[in-house]
């Protein structure tokens, strides 16, 4: 199964939801992330946050969705803030299509150690969903019971 974790500048959250998912799951699952505007650099804050958490970084880029195009994903789950009236990216594509909204903790302001916090609470949050979507029954559910999974998923 492939999963692609979108944003719109591929730099920070969808990052770090690839690096977690791939760090998590077993043979069989990938993730890969894209933006709908790509930064063309991943943060520093966002590689070091991984490097911290003993998450491997290597491979990881800002990339668009067009670098798929050869080999497509199954599930796509854009991963921006709509509470925030940020625009998410569209795919467009057969792929099931989920949203597991986080904040952005490149947006907060403060000292290293707020920052810090902001990137490691992001963080959890992501493996808190990742957990919950490698855990699910795949052989056992319908394609509308993985998107009611994986959209109840995107509230934890």
């Amino acid at each position: 199964m492939r999963v692609l974790f979108m944003c719109t500048a591929n730099s920070c959250r969808s990052i770090l939801s690839e690096a977690m998912f791939n760090h998590l799951a077993p043979d069989g699952f990938e993730a890969v992330s894209a933006g709908s505007f790509p930064k063309g650099e991943v943060l520093p804050r966002s590689l070091r946050t991984l490097q911290e958490a003993g998450i491997a970084t290597v491979g990881l880029s800002s990339k668009g969705n067009d670098a798929f195009e050869a080999n497509p994903p199954d599930i796509v789950i854009t991963v921006c803030d709509k509470a925030a009236g940020e625009a998410c990216p569209v795919y467009l594509g057969p792929a099931l299509k989920a949203h597991w909204g986080l904040q952005d903790p490149s947006d907060v302001q403060g000292d290293d150690a707020e920052i810090s916090a902001a990137f490691n609470a992001t963080l959890a949050q992501i493996e808190r969903r990742c957990r919950a979507f490698l855990a699910l029954p795949f052989g056992r559910l319908s394609r509308d019971q993985l998107h009611r999974e994986l959209e109840r998923i995107g509230q934890l």
